[in-house]
């Protein structure tokens, strides 16, 4: 019999999996796995009840036409549902790790006070060993934190497969904690880590079912990320459960255990000296390769940083301005502007606000009488295939002011002879770019 999955505002596109919404989807206890994206969930309070001078959002029994009786039927409904998916249907419950983000409090006329949130759906399981307590989800704790630094676990889980198989395309919104600081790994399968050990990705059992929480995706088509957390899922359902190991199970050696499990700590020791090394390098590369984004980048936040680093490479001492930068050296000072289009060619604009800056500085005595504009025309395209990056009255102008104008290519290009010719390199390619009136040519910079 073929698995019958349902996704809750998940946009997941393959021929085993219905998607509806938290609201109006059939019962979950209905399908063998389950998918949910919560984002969606709080949009119904969010869209219709204001936040008050607090900032808190509630809704008053009796004068809200029934919405917040209308959200705890819901939740409990769902969370009996999910309850029998996942503790007597042994299925698996799969969700987006989203921030808690506010709830609304349902104010009732004579009767206590409820909390809804986006995980108010959430069944509770509480697992216990000798010396801790997992309460989930009470103790749990959905805390905002965005980033791309994820660390797989190495665990074998085909959840883990998941996200390996969208590297670089995983950016999480929250991470995990428990407010009792429960070893959660005595409980659970960690799945993925950032770099500061917060958890990612947590797979938690339900006796023979399971809860996994997931980092969402960007960039990813909803029928490819269909198509492998189906198959991952289906093989999810043929393992066992998880069972934690007890403490004394160390008491009892297998023959040749110990053997192993000292290699395996001798490989784990070298592991994290190769990985320090490597973050070490990753260092260096960084530094190494800054001028490089300026080959294709656009933007002050990207280009004009990148651009910076190009002219602290050739020996330059760089301010960046809100739009420009200043480089200063012992050969001369200059106020450099930078520009990037998709188009063929970068127009007058870019060379009119040199103009001013420099303008400014001339009249006022307040900085560079120098100009450089870096520009950088069909941007998207090859540097070294692109045709001709500025216009003729670009040109004119930079001639007319004594301004030097070169492409990023051409910086770049600069930079590279410098890296390999030292610092009678980068004296000679200041003078280059001080020394200019107009376009730098190809003869210029051999």
């Amino acid at each position: 019999m073929e698995p019958r999955f349902l996704a809750l505002d998940w946009d997941l596109r393959h021929p085993a999996v219905l998607v509806d919404s938290f609201y109006e989807a059939p019962s979950l206890a209905a399908f063998d796995a389950v998918f949910v994206d919560p984002a969606a969930i709080s949009a119904r309070w969010r869209h219709d009840i204001p936040a008050e001078r607090d900032g808190r959002r509630r809704t008053y029994a009796g004068v809200d036409y029934g919405l917040g009786r209308t959200l705890s039927r819901i939740m409990i409904k769902r969370r009996r549902e999910c309850s029998d998916l996942l503790l007597r249907g042994g299925g698996l419950v799969i969700c987006r790790l989203r921030p808690r983000a506010d709830g609304v409090e349902i104010v009732a006329e004579d009767g206590p006070q409820e909390r809804v949130d986006r995980y108010s759906w959430l069944p509770t399981v509480s697992l216990v060993d000798r010396q801790h307590q997992l309460t989930f989800p009470t103790n749990g704790r959905f805390v905002a934190r965005r980033g791309h630094d994820i660390r797989l676990e190495g665990t074998g889980s085909p959840f883990e497969e998941y996200l390996r198989a969208f590297a670089g395309q995983v950016e999480y919104t929250a991470v995990y904690e428990d407010l009792l600081s429960t070893p959660i790994d005595r409980f659970a399968t960690v799945l993925a880590r950032n770099r500061v050990g917060d958890v990612l990705a947590l797979e938690i059992p339900f006796e023979d079912g399971a809860f996994v929480l997931v980092p969402p995706l960007q960039g990813v088509s909803p029928a490819r990320e269909a198509t492998v957390l189906a198959q991952v899922t289906s093989d999810v359902a043929g393992r066992g459960s998880f069972s934690p190991e007890p403490d004394w199970t160390p008491s009892v050696p297998f023959p040749g255990e110990e053997a192993l499990r000292d290699e395996l700590s001798s490989v784990g020791t070298r592991r994290e000296k190769l990985d320090a090394k490597a973050s070490e390098i990753e260092a260096k590369l960084a530094v190494l390769l800054g001028p490089k984004p300026m080959l294709y980048a656009k933007g002050r936040r990207v280009l004009l940083p990148a651009v910076g680093e190009a002219l602290c490479a050739l020996g330059f001492e760089v301010t960046i301005e809100f739009d420009h930068i200043l480089a200063r050296s012992d050969e001369g000072d200059a106020q450099v502007v930078a520009t990037a289009t998709e188009s063929a060619a970068v127009d007058i604009t870019s060379y009119r606000r040199l103009l001013r800056l420099v303008d400014a500085a001339r009249t006022e005595d307040v900085g560079p009488e120098k100009g450089i504009l870096v520009v950088s025309g069909s941007r998207e395209l090859d540097p070294r295939h692109r045709p001709t990056q500025y216009t003729d009255a670009v040109v004119r102008g930079c001639r007319s002011q004594g301004f030097c104008l070169l492409t990023t290519f051409q910086l770049y290009k600069l930079v590279v002879s410098v890296a390999e010719g030292g610092d009678d390199a980068s004296s000679q390619a200041r003078r280059l770019l001080l020394d200019a009136s107009g376009e730098l040519r190809r003869a210029d910079l051999t």
